[in-house]
């Protein structure tokens, strides 16, 4: 097992839920810049409860959060993008009756002029597909071209880390594999740390190099993504439907 780098994102002892009732209950968990971190757990487990008390979309009731060894816990939203978190949600990742080139000007609202022009460059260099979609709707592309234009969006604050809640969701098995092995590997080539939450446990694990589990809002294990991978029937213990995909294709070839 390699060693891991150091911690960009620090999530200690963190509960938050909603009406002061806590969903998570003292998580810590850390994320390290060209690190790819898997949050797994089954539906209810508390996974985007978790990742929206580090966007700041929830208050943490107990705990704190540190980013690049500075204390985020109080920052609103807002604050915490300007402090280099990208943020990627499951729904509404991008704005279907908007074209693909005011999708990528809303994520670089808070820029103006020569520096929203280099930003927008910057994001379809990455995503040279898109370029040609400029002018289509959203609502046009297929399911991958949508979650690529969803992260081509959020990196346009140009953050540091970047958060994805199961972007393969409702994808066809293929087009998540060129999703996760393609372009959410490339954010952590690029430098960034990545947080991914994903129900596709064999996919995750593949580009993951880092794997949390959490059951009833708490962390039950953690582990490489290889010493997670030789546990025997991880998807059957931890994750119950949401690894129906591949509990069938594996019932199929018997």
């Amino acid at each position: 097992m390699g060693e891991r780098p150091a911690a960009f994102l620090e999530v200690n002892g963190v509960s938050a839920g909603y009406n002061r009732v806590p969903i998570v209950k003292d998580v810590t968990i850390q994320v390290g810049l060209g690190e790819i971190v898997l949050i797994m757990g089954p539906n209810g487990a508390g996974k985007s409860t978790l990742v929206k008390s580090v966007i700041g979309e929830l208050p943490a009731l107990t705990g704190d959060l540190k980013l690049d060894g500075k204390g985020i816990t109080s920052l609103g939203e807002e604050d915490r993008v300007m402090q280099g978190i990208g943020y990627v949600p499951q729904v509404r990742d991008v704005f279907p009756p908007l074209t693909v080139q005011e999708n990528i000007e809303m994520g670089g609202y808070g820029f103006k002029g020569a520096d929203l022009k280099e930003r927008e460059e910057e994001v379809y260099g990455l995503f040279p597909q898109l370029t040609r979609y400029r002018k289509r709707q959203a609502r046009t592309l297929s399911g991958g071209e949508r979650k690529m234009l969803g992260i081509a969006r959020a990196l346009m604050t140009r953050p540091r880390l970047l958060i994805l809640d199961e972007p393969t969701a409702n994808l066809a098995p293929l087009i998540a594999e060129k999703v996760l092995q393609g372009i959410v590997a490339a954010g952590a080539d690029q430098g960034r740390a990545v947080l991914l939450i994903e129900q596709r446990v064999s996919l995750g694990l593949g580009v993951a190099s880092w794997g949390y589990i959490l059951t009833d809002g708490q962390l039950r294990m953690e582990g490489s993504a290889d010493e997670l991978r030789a546990i025997p029937d991880l998807g059957k213990l931890f994750l119950g439907r949401g690894n129906a995909h591949e509990l069938a294709t594996e019932k199929a070839g018997k």
